[in-house]
């Protein structure tokens, strides 16, 4: 790779990171349904209706997994805790889940990496989906009891607290476009589910705060925008892209206001009185976790329900999702993010990696064209460094390969290659590559 550790500042952290229902297996330790297990049991919705009730059995091979990281030379793991783990209704606490996370967060530090919590990453309890989910307000509320429950048990160990995972992907991917859980085509439900999924940030981050926690952030997701020609209407259409997918989370917690261009389709179908609710998810954050992938094209679609638009993979290389690698997409929307909205604020790559169809070949996986997507991007997270943003830390998606939502057990982001018949972990050439690069 075309970087080593001593190419960035002092402390800055590396790391992989992993999300609960993707890797844990979900039918251990008495966890509740999720409304994935639901999704996935619909036709059509999942690649062969797979879902998470083993994954990579995380649950009982953790210790294993986080050797992996700390053979590596990580600093960090970045990891979510399953609200239908720790509470399997939703409301109720579950011993068993609380003391899995003990365990898990006591052996990172006994390997010497920081923990990095997401408390919420899409495994939604089924009860509370039976009830509206994050259309209902009240599953706003829920979810702070449930930021108590799980850091009265681990806050005061882990480094980091981020809220909610790519709330764009809880919300507009999941209740407009269908492609994830709960797999709804309807305005009115994303207008809430926008708005929800912002206010159950807010409320986490005032119970947090109650308790006297520090270091506490968001993770966003962020789509490099560009339009497909120079035409008015595709300027427009990326304009209203960028603030669907890009603008409407990040200017509502810093700033307190949603994007106009985004209100034009959604506001009529708001729920009342959202306005006053903007106090509260805009209240100071202390990090902001930025999770990067591809760029877009966009062109108009005046066929088409608003927003009129389609968005298109650019034609760069292509990873197995059907994804454009473009580096030079993290590097602007990092410098982006610290000049409009953050500033000075730390800022963390948060996910970042390529699906690949990997194999393993006399016991081994040999992957250079991951080796290459992530030396590119961590080059341009240099570059967003010497630009002025506050990057203090880079987390690889995935440390497994596991449980890639609708796209079931097929697409394959880890550096670690795992044998879903077995169970067996294959660590391919880029763990390897990146252990290298950033050995001391």
């Amino acid at each position: 790779m075309d970087f080593k550790r001593s190419d960035f500042p002092q402390g800055f952290l590396f790391g992989a990171a992993t999300a609960a229902y993707q890797i844990e297996g979900h039918q251990f330790g008495r966890a509740g349904a999720t409304h994935w297990d639901t999704f996935a049991a619909g036709p059509g919705n999942v690649v062969r209706a797979e879902d998470g009730a083993v994954a990579c059995d995380h649950y009982h091979r953790f210790a294993e997994d986080l050797d992996l990281l700390k053979d590596a030379g990580m600093d960090a793991y970045r990891f979510s805790t399953s609200w239908a783990r720790v509470m399997p209704d939703g409301r109720t606490p579950n011993p068993d889940g609380l003391d899995f996370y003990d365990r898990l967060v006591d052996a990172m530090l006994e390997r010497g990496l920081k923990p990095f919590q997401t408390l919420y990453h899409w495994e939604l309890p089924a009860a509370l989906a039976d009830n509206g989910g994050w259309m209902n307000r009240d599953t706003c509320n829920y979810f702070g009891d449930f930021a108590d429950i799980i850091t009265d048990r681990i806050g005061d160990r882990v480094a980091a607290i981020a809220t909610i995972n790519e709330p764009w992907c809880v919300s507009y991917l999941s209740h407009f476009l269908g492609h994830h859980a709960p797999g709804l085509r309807d305005i009115r439900a994303t207008a809430r589910a926008m708005h929800h999924i912002n206010l159950a940030h807010g409320v986490a981050m005032t119970r947090l705060r109650a308790k006297g926690i520090q270091d506490c952030g968001v993770v966003l997701n962020f789509d490099h925008t560009e339009p497909q020609d120079n035409s008015a209407k595709a300027i427009q259409a990326a304009t209203t892209w960028d603030a669907i997918m890009n603008r409407w989370f990040i200017e509502a917690i810093t700033k307190g206001t949603y994007p106009a261009e985004a209100l034009a389709g959604l506001g009529p179908h708001m729920p009342t009185g959202w306005e006053d609710d903007m106090a509260e998810v805009s209240q100071p954050i202390d990090f902001l976790g930025v999770n990067y992938y591809t760029r877009h094209k966009v062109l108009a679609d005046e066929t088409d329900v608003w927003p009129r638009l389609v968005a298109e993979d650019g034609p760069g290389d292509k990873t197995q999702m059907g994804w454009e690698i473009y580096p030079d997409g993290l590097r602007s929307v990092l410098t982006r993010l610290s000049r409009d909205y953050i500033g000075d604020m730390p800022v963390y790559v948060t996910e970042n990696g390529m699906a690949w169809d990997d194999q393993v070949e006399n016991g081994a996986v040999y992957d250079p064209e991951r080796m290459a997507f992530i030396s590119d991007h961590v080059m341009a997270t240099r570059q967003a460094i010497a630009d002025g943003a506050n990057v203090q830390g880079f987390f690889y998606w995935s440390l497994l390969d596991n449980y890639e939502w609708a796209f079931g057990y097929e697409k394959r982001f880890g550096m670690v290659y795992v044998d879903f018949e077995t169970l067996k972990r294959t660590p391919k050439g880029s763990y390897h590559a990146l252990k290298s690069a950033i050995a001391q």
